[in-house]
């Protein structure tokens, strides 16, 4: 393959590769971009009972609860626990591409995620 058919070929090629799905683009009615600069982005994302985000990615991340929160998660065993959250408390997210799974939180759950850059 010549150098001039590789570099026609190169769109096509990147363009196969899947990207990262911005959360505020794919699903605006959770996410809402609060604040960006060359370092972070904060997102606010209020998380209602009976939701389900499409698939979307973030970088690693530090979410902050703005007001209790409590859901139920499952345990991979046919069973559930409660998770919770207290108003402030500040949670480590490491990367992750996620969404597809409806959410069952106790009452609507508004957070802060601080995207590092």
């Amino acid at each position: 393959m010549n150098r001039k058919s590789l570099l026609l070929a190169l769109p096509l090629l990147t363009a196969a590769v899947p990207t990262p799905l911005d959360p505020v683009s794919v699903a605006p009615h959770i996410y809402e971009l609060a604040f960006e600069n060359d370092r972070v982005r904060v997102l606010k994302k209020t998380i209602r009972n009976g939701e389900t985000p499409p698939l979307h990615a973030h970088p690693d991340r530090v979410i902050v609860y703005l007001n209790p929160c409590a859901w139920l998660v499952d345990d991979g065993s046919d069973a559930s626990r409660m998770e919770s959250y207290d108003f402030g408390t500040p949670v480590w997210a490491p990367a992750e591409a996620h969404g597809g799974k409806t959410s069952s939180v106790v009452q609507q759950c508004s957070v802060l995620e601080i995207e590092l850059k």
